[in-house]
């Protein structure tokens, strides 16, 4: 559990932010609401990204929901009539939340979905961006766009057909239906799933795992990883061929062949 004394808070307490052990946690805390979105808590989760990538003690980061309820259970629904009533207002709200997502997408550092409860619609968007998804048994996966009569954004449809292809896309889509956890893992849309009383301690071990591990290498997986995902025609070969040569001449290298030969765990500095 978190140490409060190193607890940050960002939107009015809506977004909390601690580090334990080079792990970065951001938590969204509003659980009155199954910690529904506004605007301030997306520019809050903004803050807290951006003061987690920062951070040089901090080697991957866990996003999870307080209260037990929800992750993310969606937009907060009470702000439309004031931030996307028409389209032009939607626009707005959309720039303003995209600068988020778009930080997240492109996160230098692992980043992991710790998800209990209702994972829904802009919860779903943020989930989908995390590196991996852990989730806890009988939590809820939708997108109910079609019910309250909007479009799911390119980029958010984008990261669910890559998840779990474009049928089980369309009938998530077109029936605003939910699934349970068992059903997100069977289709991909989550990669483990634990009994809600173990999710905290084995997410934590997830994240604990990578943090010991050579930063660069990671590093290097994550850069592969998106190019491989783009179309060939758009591949940065140069970027993968880079971080290749980085890892190869770094001093975590050098570490990790010498802890082998002695039998012993490696100390990476990430250099």
């Amino acid at each position: 559990m978190p140490d409060i004394s190193s607890e940050k808070s960002y939107a009015d307490g809506k977004i909390l932010q601690h580090v334990t052990d080079g792990v970065g946690v951001v938590t969204f805390n509003n659980p009155a609401k199954r910690n529904a979105m506004s605007l301030e808590m997306w520019e809050g989760f903004g803050e807290a990204l951006t003061a987690l990538r920062d951070d040089e003690t901090v080697r991957v980061v866990i996003m999870r929901g307080a209260g037990g309820q929800a992750f993310v259970s969606g937009a907060d629904i009470s702000q439309f009539e004031k931030t996307r009533h028409n389209a032009a207002a939607s626009e707005e709200y959309a720039k303003r939340s995209a600068a988020q997502r778009a930080l997240l997408a492109d996160y230098p550092k692992p980043t992991i979905a710790c998800i209990e409860g209702f994972c829904l619609g802009g919860g779903m968007q943020v989930a989908m961006l995390a590196d991996i998804r852990l989730a806890a048994a009988g939590s809820q996966f939708g997108i109910p766009a079609a019910r309250l009569g909007i479009a799911y954004g390119y980029d958010g449809l984008r990261h669910l057909v890559s998840l779990v292809g474009p049928s089980w896309a369309r009938l998530l889509m077109y029936t605003g239906m939910r699934i349970d956890s068992a059903e997100a893992l069977r289709i991909g849309l989550v990669e483990r799933v634990f009994p809600a009383d173990l999710l905290w301690g084995e997410t934590m071990a997830v994240a604990e795992t990578i943090s010991q591990n050579a930063p660069l290498a990671i590093k290097a997986a994550k850069i592969t990883i998106a190019e491989v995902l783009k179309d060939e025609s758009r591949r940065d070969m140069s970027a993968i061929k880079a971080i290749g040569t980085a890892c190869m001449d770094s001093a975590d290298f050098r570490e990790g062949r010498q802890a082998f030969m002695e039998k012993r765990k490696p100390q990476f500095t990430g250099k």
